[in-house]
């Protein structure tokens, strides 16, 4: 049966998107045709105004070549999903402006695709609930990015102030070697020259960066790799609270309850461990004291306050009715008692 011409031509589109380099008897076996019609394709194509590079000969191909303008695109069925469902989370981004671009292309493309596609992205996004940041200062400044990425790909130094922890301001001149994300956080891995060591910056804490005018040469990023340098600085931040704990159940046995939690195992024995916790918050600390209870006893060495507040849990807990017995009888001083005389 012959094909119809139009369909051909975004199918053939459709493999050229992928910008790699066709012969043209393969584009003409993948497509099942001649390659005089390959060629008359390709025409068509660039007749709409799609930058189709060729070259001839036994071994001439085709490829897409980069345009001064963006044709239309031609996804299917699997690759305008993963689009829309990518820009339905680029819209929780925390970069200031993506948000609102993000959900402009996404109604765009939600606009385009057919009934049934547009069923599998809406189960995708009512199935899935994302945990928002309820800060609002971290967002990073899209045009910094762009600076700094610009400076990681060219090798650039890179000035800019930095706000530290505490509060306290720098200015800083580094050798930016590599973003790395974090959720919707965004860190810098850099060689700090006034330092003379490597740093790990928090781009929302980062203002007016600008190229220096001076290169350099690339160094050897701790450990090989950026990624794992971030995890491991952000593991040797300081924290407010530290806790000391001894558990009466074996180590291996607390994954579930330690796994988002900065621990470090002091003791090891068969039935039972001593680990140490860390948190800037007192409270969350608790909640994970009574976590780990529900896999075996656990006593605080340190610090008091912590072993008061898990006390304090407890006897909350011990007193709170169980679900469907009576309420406890009004008497002075309680909702609902008769005010006294």
């Amino acid at each position: 049966m012959r094909k119809d011409p139009t369909g051909r031509a975004l199918q053939l589109l459709s493999l050229l998107q992928t910008h790699r380099w066709w012969r043209g008897a393969e584009l003409a076996e993948r497509l099942e045709i001649t390659e005089r019609s390959v060629r008359r394709d390709v025409d068509r194509l660039r007749e709409l105004g799609y930058p189709v590079d060729a070259t001839s000969g036994k071994h001439g191909g085709y490829r897409l070549a980069t345009g001064a303008h963006l044709p239309p695109l031609v996804l299917d069925d699997d690759e305008a999903v993963a689009v829309a469902v990518g820009l339905r989370y680029a819209a929780e981004a925390a970069i200031g402006g993506m948000e609102e671009a993000s959900l402009r292309a996404l109604t765009t493309i939600e606009q385009l695709l057919p009934h049934r596609l547009r069923r599998r992205v809406s189960a995708l996004r009512s199935s899935v609930a994302s945990m928002r940041s309820p800060a609002e200062d971290d967002v990073v400044d899209p045009e910094a990015l762009s600076v700094l990425a610009a400076a990681c790909r060219d090798r650039e130094d890179v000035r800019f102030d930095y706000r530290r922890r505490d509060g306290t301001a720098s200015r800083r001149l580094v050798q930016p070697h590599q973003l790395v994300t974090a959720g919707r956080r965004w860190y810098l891995v850099a060689w700090d020259q006034g330092r003379d060591d490597w740093r790990t910056f928090r781009l929302d804490r980062l203002r007016e960066p600008r190229p220096a005018g001076s290169h350099f040469a690339p160094r050897q990023i701790p450990g090989g790799d950026a990624a794992s340098f971030v995890a491991s600085s952000l593991g040797s931040l300081f924290r407010q609270h530290r806790a000391t704990l001894v558990i009466g159940a074996p180590f291996d046995e607390l994954e579930g309850a330690l796994r988002w939690v900065d621990h470090t195992p002091v003791e090891t024995e068969a039935d039972s461990c001593v680990v140490q916790i860390r948190s800037e918050d007192l409270e969350w600390l608790a909640v994970i004291v009574a976590r780990i209870a529900l896999t075996g006893p656990v006593s605080v060495v340190e610090p008091a306050e912590l072993a008061d507040t898990v006390l304090r849990l407890a006897s909350n807990l011990a007193r709170a009715p169980a679900p469907g017995s009576p309420a406890p009888p009004a008497g002075p001083g309680r909702p609902g008692s008769a005010p006294s005389s």
